[in-house]
Formats: structure tokens, C-alpha cells, sequence
């Protein structure tokens, strides 16, 4: 079987250093937050060019955390992208606010800027753009509305860790971006993780707070907060891995550009990557029109794939009661019924690889 991802290959690729960071942690006895947690935190920061970045639990608490720090809460809107992994809207909810959900550009699957200002009230305080799949949103012309409507924006970039935008790394932008070191993505802990990132000192102070129990001096809660931090486990691990990141990176842009080449042929709806963006490929994105029918086929050929995702957020059960319905976001509606991911992670063989597009193109020819 081909797997959707291979998570032993790449530890194996760098089992000493991974195995030697685990040891060194375990040796010194600090396993949550202290020096492992603090030295990453600086290394995403000037990975990203910002000026603080704060580790947490998951890619989930950044969002929740992101929207606690600005104060987003009961009856205040935040406009969200309709394809996107549920936590985007769910996060949102969970701090009372509303999400406000715009269709999405139906190639790239990101926001379709030309429809945010439309969805803007009275009572609209962030925008959150979705860089879904490692392809980045187009952050000026955002930047721009939020500016004009006095928004603040929180970069979903879970999906999106060393893409860029314009030259820029995405999660640079906003008032705050978010990140997820689940293990899959493509700098992925050894179990969860996140943390946030963002330029603004007082901002930084907030959500360090927010992420132990509202803490500055410990014991003394000033709010309500969380216990959101990431453990120095993961950190050390994370630190090992991120030197190699690029590289990774690069690989998955190889892989997925060899796919194109051979699946575009066939009539099959190849990822794009926009003229002003760099995709770093979380996931290699293919659409069809018998998407489940051959997702069966794969699997019977010893090939994985997997729908992301199979419900846009405004069909959710959650999001019934904001009377959202079928046929309100028909690019998301119809990327949730035909997009599926084929296997790409830096490891994967170009043998592999012609395993898949063989069985892709046996599909094809039926």
C-alpha cells in the first residue's frame, strides 16, 4: 500500500538527530515550556521574519487564542473562506462570535477577495484568510479591505508553514498568525502542537498569558485562559526538524510539479500556483468528476488518498443555525464533492509516485 503520507520514512531519514534531541530533553528534566520551548519559539520567529512567536498546544488553540487576544467575541462577525478544515469556523464559534463565510476562487481554493467587502457589517471585526493546502491567499488586496474597514486580519497557516506570498512567508502578514505542527503537515511534531506568531509586543504579552491560565506572574490568573502550551518534547523535536524544512519543501514542489506533467494530460484538474504565490504543497490536491468512484479504484490498486474536505463548514451541523444552505457557496460546494489528495510527502519514490500516476491513468481509460 501507498500511504497518503509516510511519517516513519522521514523519521528514519533523521532518526539520529530526532532520537538525540528526545534523549537530551528527557536528561534535562524540563518538559514543559523552559529552554527547548523558548529556543524554538525564536527559530520559527526568524524563520518568519517576525518578532514573537508563542508555542501552544494545536493549530486549534492558535485560532482560539488569535481571537481572544483581539478581543473577538459574542455578537461580533468574523469573515472566514467556505473550503476550509472546520476548526476555522468551529474556533470562531467558540468564542461567540459569528463566522461569515465567502466562496472561494475555484483553482487556488482560497478566499475570493472580490467577494469580502460584500460580506462586511456593522459588526465585522477580522477577516481570517485560509492559506489551504500550502497555497498562499492574495494578502495585499485583503490587507487593503482590512485596512479600509478597520479590520483585524489572523492568518490561518496551519496549511501553510514556508509558503509565501510575493517573496513574503505567509503567516507574516496579519495581526497574528497561526500555525499547526499536527504530524502530518509539513513541519509536523510527534503529536500536537501550534503556536502563534505576530509583530505586536502587547499582543505577544496577551497571548502568552492566555496560553497558561492568564498568567503573568504564576498562580496570578488576570483572565480566564488556557492550558495551551507546547510540551519542550515536541519543541526539541521540532527544532531538529525545522533546519530541514526547505528542503522538504522543495521536494514536495518536485513531486507535485512530476504529477502535473503526467495528470494534466488526462484531462485531470491539477493544483495552480498563482503568479505572486509559492505553494509548498501540504497537500497535492486533484479534482474529478468521479472523485468517489475513483478514490474505490485506488484503494483496490493499494493506492491511498483522502477527501479534504468532504463538508464545506456552512453545511456543517454547527453552522445550521446561522441559515446557511446548499447552494450558497457553489465553489466550495462543489471542490467538497470532487477534490481529492493523492500520496505526496518528501520521501515518497519516484517509483511510488509512477505507481500512482499509473493507477490514475488505468482509472482514466476506463
Amino acid at each position: 500500500m501507498i500511504s497518503l503520507v509516510d511519517l516513519t520514512a522521514q523519521y528514519h531519514s533523521i532518526k539520529n538527530e530526532i532520537d538525540a534531541a528526545v534523549s537530551s530533553t528527557l536528561e534535562s528534566g524540563h518538559f514543559i515550556l523552559g529552554p527547548q520551548v523558548a529556543k524554538f519559539e525564536e527559530s520559527v520567529a526568524s524563520y518568519l521574519g517576525v518578532k514573537h512567536a508563542i508555542g501552544l498546544a494545536s493549530g486549534t488553540d492558535a485560532l482560539v487564542i488569535a481571537l481572544r487576544a483581539l478581543n473577538i467575541g459574542e455578537g461580533d462577525e468574523v469573515i472566514i473562506p467556505a473550503y476550509t478544515f472546520f476548526a476555522t469556523a468551529g474556533t470562531v464559534m467558540s468564542v461567540g462570535a459569528k463566522p461569515v463565510i465567502v466562496d472561494v476562487d475555484p483553482q487556488s481554493y482560497q478566499i475570493d477577495v472580490s467577494k469580502i467587502e460584500a460580506a462586511i457589517t456593522s459588526k465585522t471585526k477580522a477577516i481570517i484568510p485560509v492559506h489551504l493546502y500550502g497555497h498562499s491567499s492574495e494578502m495585499n488586496p485583503i490587507l487593503e479591505i482590512a485596512r479600509k474597514h478597520d479590520l483585524k486580519i489572523i492568518e490561518d497557516n496551519a496549511q501553510g508553514f514556508g509558503a509565501e506570498y510575493l517573496g513574503k512567508k505567509t503567516g507574516s502578514f496579519g495581526d497574528i498568525g497561526c500555525l499547526s505542527f499536527f504530524p502530518t503537515k509539513n513541519l509536523g511534531a510527534y503529536g500536537d502542537g501550534g503556536a502563534v506568531v505576530t509583530n505586536d509586543p502587547a499582543l505577544a504579552e496577551r497571548m502568552r498569558m492566555l496560553r497558561t491560565h492568564g498568567w503573568k506572574k504564576k498562580y496570578y490568573s488576570e483572565e480566564v485562559g488556557y492550558n495551551s502550551r507546547l510540551d519542550a518534547l515536541q519543541a526539541a523535536i521540532l527544532q531538529t526538524k525545522l533546519p530541514y524544512l526547505d528542503a522538504w519543501n522543495e521536494k514536495r514542489r518536485e513531486l507535485s510539479k512530476r504529477y502535473n506533467e503526467h495528470l494534466s494530460p488526462l484531462g485531470i484538474v491539477t493544483p495552480v500556483e498563482r503568479n505572486w504565490a509559492k505553494h509548498v504543497y501540504h497537500l497535492y490536491i486533484i479534482r474529478v468528476e468521479k472523485r468517489d468512484e475513483l478514490q474505490a479504484f485506488l484503494r483496490q490498486k493499494g493506492v491511498a488518498s483522502e477527501v479534504y474536505y468532504p463538508i464545506p463548514p456552512h453545511l456543517a451541523e454547527p453552522c445550521r443555525k446561522f441559515g446557511y444552505k446548499e447552494g450558497n457557496f457553489p465553489h466550495a460546494e462543489k471542490a467538497a464533492k470532487e477534490t481529492l489528495a493523492l500520496p505526496l510527502y518528501p520521501e515518497l519514490t519516484l517509483e511510488q509516485q509512477d505507481e500512482v500516476i499509473a493507477a490514475v491513468k488505468e482509472f482514466v481509460s476506463k
